[in-house]
């Protein structure tokens, strides 16, 4: 306390001669024991009216509990500091190397807030001190000196709280476990030297620094170098992994195809020809998609041909084709990637169901549409009309499924070849054994021979027949053999002549006029004459 009166030194000696125990005992139990004596009250007033300049006289109100608890603890540290004018003069707190002790002062925040203004040294060294920076010692703002060091402080150091303490010039927090902070920036930090911190964790430590530069020079290229390895693997391998804007659109791996199908299981191979596997698969978003494989060596020239044709083919969109999702082409392997569709082909869905006439009209349309379509926009893509190929949508709509890419058939070719594909539709198989059954060129013979008077004996049983549906089938099976006739001495039906007839004929069931009328066919080898 700052110039004690005599008044309180006299305090000081009726406390000290309280019981023997005062000196021996703890500052806890002095605390829980003790308590004030009869003209402490009038003591603390007077000490206050004649030396107003003590710090809790100015507390307000005055808790005269905590400040008998502050005298306690005043004289024990007077005690410690073993200065035989303690009560006159309290110049410092020396508490170094002890462990047990020093603690329990701490814990008197009273004490620290009312610091007597006569210490000037702080020496709580090598004390083992855990936990964060004792904040309530810097409420002694007089100090001169402050040693914090050898112990085991962490968290950060409260450096605006040093602001106030302008008196100090020596500061050791040297051996502790700061964190390292912003505080070799600060003006305060800068009134001392570097010994004012050796091994508290607020100097930047070269070692660490170094090893930072290590890391930064030598891993980091490493990381990047491993980062664009695996994500160059990922482009290679498994770009479905990837965003989509970092993906190849239409382009698909090995890899992938192999995930998508389950290792190419067993159970998901759907078809299988020389050549060529078909297989159902999953993509990673769950898209079902239909896989043909061809495994066929091919030159380098023609996989660059092959890969040209697949991303023409990928722009097809219409409603009658089966949308192309991609291709996949590397040393092992080609691949096409389709939509999947569930519905059956034509071929299937003609022999194990009666489609009635307006139905098989409407596949006849649709795949008509679909050729207009190839014709006007992509007439270099050819395309297998055969009943096999051609699936059926949920919808019963025909879908255009096997592309030849590269195609050069000419337009005739492609009308012979819907022609055929109508006759199929409309006409009984041949039955197993007759003369006929050998080739198409045999199969549309066979059909011409009974045009027009025996047409009932070809058109297929399952349609259920009607006078109306006969003469229409009449008309439709003769504009088959028209597309079909290849003998060159008449003039061909256009593709647009062929949408018309057929689309009036879905849509109005009205008898045909078309240029079938008034054709003859000359029955090859047999020499009758048909009149249409």
């Amino acid at each position: 306390m700052a110039s004690i009166s005599a008044s309180t030194l006299l305090f000081f000696s009726l406390v000290f001669s309280l019981s023997p125990v005062i000196l021996s005992a703890s500052v806890v139990e002095d605390l829980t024991k003790l308590q004030p004596p009869p003209d402490f009250n009038s003591t603390i007033m007077t000490n206050c009216f004649n030396n107003p300049s003590l710090r809790y006289c100015n507390s307000s109100p005055m808790d005269l509990m905590e400040i008998f608890r502050f005298t306690i603890v005043a004289s024990h540290l007077c005690n410690e500091s073993k200065n035989p004018n303690c009560a006159d003069s309290f110049p410092k707190i020396d508490l170094r190397s002890r462990p047990k002790v020093a603690p329990l002062y701490l814990s008197f925040s009273f004490f620290w807030k009312y610091c007597p203004l006569t210490i000037l040294l702080i020496d709580l060294s090598n004390n083992s001190l855990k936990g964060s920076f004792p904040i309530e010692v810097l409420n002694c703002t007089q100090i001169q000196a402050l040693d914090l060091s050898h112990n085991k402080l962490s968290g950060d150091v409260p450096v605006q709280s040093f602001s106030s303490l302008t008196n100090l010039i020596v500061l050791n927090l040297s051996y502790n476990h700061f964190s390292e902070s912003k505080m070799s920036d600060t003006e305060f930090f800068k009134r001392f030297n570097a010994s004012s911190f050796l091994h508290s964790g607020l100097l930047p430590d070269r070692k660490k620094f170094s090893m930072k530069v290590v890391l930064l020079l030598v891993c980091f290229p490493i990381l990047v170098i491993v980062t664009v390895g695996c994500f160059g693997c990922l482009c290679l391998r498994r770009p479905d992994f990837l965003p989509r804007m970092f993906r190849r659109k239409n382009k698909f791996t090995p890899p992938m195809l192999k995930a998508a199908t389950g290792g190419f299981s067993r159970k998901n191979l759907v078809g299988k020809s020389e050549g060529v596997d078909i297989y159902k698969g999953v993509l990673r978003d769950g898209t079902e998609v239909r896989i043909e494989i061809y495994w066929d060596d091919m030159s380098r020239e023609s996989r660059r041909r092959f890969i040209e044709e697949c991303k023409v083919v990928t722009q097809l969109c219409h409603k009658n084709m089966v949308q192309v999702l991609g291709w996949c082409n590397s040393r092992r392997m080609r691949a096409i990637v389709t939509e999947w569709m569930d519905g059956k082909n034509v071929e299937i869905w003609i022999s194990e169901s009666a489609p009635p006439w307006k139905q098989r009209l409407k596949i006849l349309m649709g795949v008509v549409n679909g050729m207009c379509y190839l014709q006007e926009e992509w007439p270099e893509v050819g395309y297998d009309l055969r009943t096999s190929s051609v699936l059926l949508s949920d919808e019963l709509e025909p879908l255009i499924s096997r592309f030849k890419l590269g195609d050069q058939s000419s337009s005739s070719r492609k009308i012979y070849e819907f022609g055929l594909f109508l006759l199929e539709i409309l006409v009984n198989k041949i039955p197993s054994g007759h003369e006929f059954q050998s080739s198409e060129h045999g199969f549309i013979d066979h059909v011409r021979m009974h045009y027009p008077r025996n047409l009932r004996k070809v058109i297929d049983e399952k349609i259920k027949m009607t006078e109306r549906i006969f003469d229409q089938a009449e008309k439709v099976i003769g504009l088959g053999l028209m597309c079909t006739d290849q003998s060159g001495s008449h003039h061909h039906l256009q593709l647009g002549q062929i949408s018309n007839i057929i689309t009036r004929a879905y849509e109005s069931w009205d008898v045909l006029d078309s240029p079938v009328q008034n054709r003859s066919y000359v029955d090859k080898g047999k020499g009758h004459k048909h009149t249409q």
